[in-house]
């Protein structure tokens, strides 16, 4: 084997492919960035992305699959928790995750950059009806609770929106303590059944 050839990895190639597009899609948004892009970041051609991942759109649904798959504002284990420690953990786990210095990268800027290509909001609803509102509807007991769960990840992503992104100054500047307790009266009133 010459020193210029690497040993082929199908499975290291693919994560990296799907490393570079987790960066690139959240950054830049579906529209904003294009296959050729993702390979270049990844050291491979645009031809080994389409042959692993079939598509553009096809990567996007994997990444989205990915991203939305681990807990991040939901808790992970709230099936059968009490309404107010759901409240109270959901709203401890999104004011830490909009905190100034937290991690910037992250599913919602992903749905966020990418929600106004039709096709990338089918997939992303896709993605946030397997995960994290199943998750949140599982986790809530009573009539409505998709509803009610939708009505939760509302609210949790226009305080994202507002606080991170756009970065409104009340919101912003809270205290991390007072806005959890706001935050957790105003999701009790969604997770608790009727």
């Amino acid at each position: 084997m010459s020193p210029a050839t690497r040993p082929r990895n199908a499975a290291v190639t693919r994560q990296a492919i799907l490393t570079s597009a987790i960066t690139a899609f959240t950054r830049h948004g579906y529209d904003g960035v294009g296959v050729r892009d993702i390979a270049a970041a990844a050291g491979v051609t645009a031809m080994l992305v389409n042959r692993y991942f079939g598509s553009k759109e096809g990567l996007f649904a994997e990444v989205v699959d990915v991203s939305f798959a681990p807990p991040t504002v939901v808790p992970g284990d709230a099936p059968g928790a009490a309404p107010e420690d759901l409240a109270a953990g959901t709203a401890r786990a999104l004011v830490a995750r909009t905190e100034a210095g937290a991690e910037h990268l992250g599913p919602f800027e992903l749905m966020i950059k990418s929600a106004a290509n039709p096709r990338a909001a089918e997939i992303i609803r896709a993605g946030i009806e397997k995960h994290v509102g199943a998750r949140f509807a599982a986790a809530l007991s009573g009539s409505g609770a998709a509803e009610r769960a939708e009505l939760g990840l509302a609210l949790v992503a226009g305080t994202w929106l507002m606080r991170r992104l756009i970065g409104t100054p009340a919101l912003r500047d809270a205290d991390a303590g007072e806005l959890t307790a706001r935050l957790t009266r105003m999701l009790a009133v969604v997770v608790t059944p009727e």
